[in-house]
């Protein structure tokens, strides 16, 4: 797979696809580390003297976090230069790409707002293809965290173009070949659970976050209105819920909840359930026994907040197991975007963990042992040397 060592970019138009999706509180984006490292990159193909064009995504259609990356520019602006363009594949983005000079970058708008991104199956007719392609001169994708997800951004580009790998997406691959996860702790949250269920494979799981509450509701445990939240949150949920109940053994669940009562925190042990409340964290109690297992673990595999961390409020569980992995003497990954915020605001040092990864489900996969489509494209000997026609 070839990196940012292996071209020169001088004058070449790149189309960098990067990885902003950060957390997002009251329609505000909060600054996040893949905002961080991805301005690293930026910056490297500004002084390679690069027309540099990022291409990124925020959210999904139809969610809350689905919004416009004008947020994003200006807090990549407090690293590095970039100008915003509010466009993907039309007038505007046409202009400014033709525009660009030597060392200079634009962000394009979120790429998930057009429709063709979750078609590349169209390859020719794809308007993201068919806009960027004739414009650009070096593909590189610096967004491993969605290298799971066959999207245009994703796998189309590098037939066509030639590519490489960016700096993130090259220390996290590197990084990851080092690790074995057998015998290993799993500490299993974050807001897509359905992924989870790849590592239920006999070892040890500390369940918590939504994954948590599906696990109880797996083994017959009514929360109430949690319940209501979780059916229209998680996609494909009968399925997931069918799933877990053949595969909890060696899985440990929370036995009590913080909720949200008039805009604080209590907490409920499980028996008090069902509530008219949503869940928002662990409780102390959980916490307590986690910290236990996490003390006897050797290897610490932790994907995912423990709670709802863009609310301080509930950010304790997730706080308390991050300062149980960093004692613990044996090697941790810590694994997941939002996880690594949590990381920023804990006060726990970063090198205090063996490897922190920005990415969930995409590295989820590549432990769990499965192929990465966004990897194996990187590896088509077509994408080093220059790729299809349109």
């Amino acid at each position: 797979m070839k990196t940012l060592s292996d071209f020169s970019f001088r004058n070449k138009t790149v189309l960098l696809r990067a990885d902003l999706n950060s957390d997002v509180h009251k329609d505000r984006v909060l600054l996040s580390e893949r905002i961080k490292e991805s301005a690293k990159t930026i910056n490297e193909l500004r002084r390679k003297k690069a027309k540099i064009v990022v291409l990124a995504h925020q959210g999904r259609p139809g969610k809350s976090d689905f919004l416009s990356l004008r947020q994003h520019a200006k807090l990549l602006n407090r690293f590095t230069k970039i100008k915003f363009v509010n466009d993907v594949v039309g007038d505007k983005a046409n202009k400014a790409i033709k525009n660009l000079k030597q060392g200079q970058a634009i962000l394009l708008d979120n790429v998930r707002g057009i429709k063709d991104e979750f078609h590349p199956e169209k390859a020719r007719k794809n308007k993201l293809v068919k806009a960027l392609v004739p414009l650009i001169n070096i593909y590189v994708n610096d967004a491993f965290s969605v290298c799971h997800r066959k999207q245009t951004s994703i796998v189309l580009f590098p037939r066509y173009l030639k590519s490489c790998a960016g700096r993130l997406l090259e220390k996290e691959v590197n990084a990851l070949k080092k690790i074995k996860l057998k015998d290993c702790l799993y500490i299993l949250g974050g807001a897509k659970p359905e992924d989870n269920i790849k590592l239920l494979k006999g070892n040890k799981v500390l369940a918590c976050g939504l994954f948590g509450q599906l696990c109880l509701i797996a083994r017959g445990k009514n929360l109430g209105e949690q319940n209501k939240y979780l059916k229209k949150t998680i996609k494909n949920y009968n399925s997931v819920i069918k799933k877990l109940r053949k595969r909890l053994r060696n899985v440990e669940m929370p036995v009590d909840f913080a909720v949200k009562q008039r805009g604080g925190r209590k907490e409920l042990k499980v028996e008090e359930f069902p509530s008219n409340y949503e869940i928002f964290d662990i409780g102390e109690e959980t916490q307590e026994r986690y910290v236990e297992e996490i003390r006897k673990a050797k290897i610490i595999f932790m994907k995912g907040p423990a709670g709802y961390c863009a609310d301080r409020k509930f950010c304790k569980g997730t706080f308390v197991i991050l300062r149980a992995v960093a004692d613990n003497k044996g090697f941790s990954l810590i694994g997941g975007g939002h996880l690594s915020d949590a990381i920023e605001i804990s006060g726990v040092s970063r090198g205090k963990f063996g490897h922190v990864s920005l990415s969930g489900g995409a590295l989820l996969r590549f432990v769990a042992g499965e192929k990465l489509v966004g990897l194996e494209v990187l590896k088509d000997l077509r994408g080093e040397l220059g790729g299809e026609k349109i």
